[in-house]
């Protein structure tokens, strides 16, 4: 039985087919690479209205991706046939984030607001950079680019969804 879209939560891209006897190269779409070796079911599909279930038989975490083994392709042909598809997962296996941490998805939509109580537009993006992550937010059509850290993000209320954030001058500029 194939769960409902909303119900499932990409963890991966399959990137391209390794060997011959099925093996898929993963870019893990999470911070936890370990995960593979522990999640047993998987959904596979471009989008969560089209997935088929599979089977995780193994994984290994590697440099460049995780590989994985799936009881849906027997040879190199078979894999290749699933380069561009996204990995899924349902609810119950999705990882929880740690402490004052987020799923991007949690946070997209979210209300900004500044210290002061007054709107300064949505969330609509999040930019991944080695430092740190950079909030896009959309205020009244133009794009305010703010640091997620904790000397510009003061809280983030997803059951109010809102983002309260101090803003320094230029910043909206």
């Amino acid at each position: 039985m194939t769960p409902q879209a909303e119900e499932l939560y990409a963890v991966g891209r399959i990137v391209k087919a390794f060997g011959i006897r099925g093996d898929v190269i993963v870019l893990p779409m999470t911070d936890s690479p370990k995960r593979f070796q522990r999640i047993k079911r998987v959904f596979i599909g471009k989008e969560p209205v089209t997935v088929v279930e599979a089977r995780i038989e193994r994984a290994t975490v590697q440099a460049r991706g995780v590989k994985v083994k799936l009881d849906l392709a027997e040879n190199r042909t078979e894999a290749e046939q699933m380069v561009g598809n996204l990995l899924f997962v349902q609810e119950q296996d999705r990882i929880r984030p740690a402490k004052g941490a987020y799923f991007v998805h949690d946070l997209i939509g979210l209300s900004v607001v500044d210290e002061k109580g007054g709107v300064v537009g949505v969330l609509k993006e999040v930019l991944r950079y080695p430092a740190h992550d950079v909030y896009v937010v959309d205020a009244h059509g133009r794009d305010v680019m703010i640091p997620a850290v904790k000397e510009f993000v003061r809280s983030i209320n997803l059951e109010q969804q809102t983002m309260s954030v101090r803003l320094i001058e230029g910043m909206m500029e």
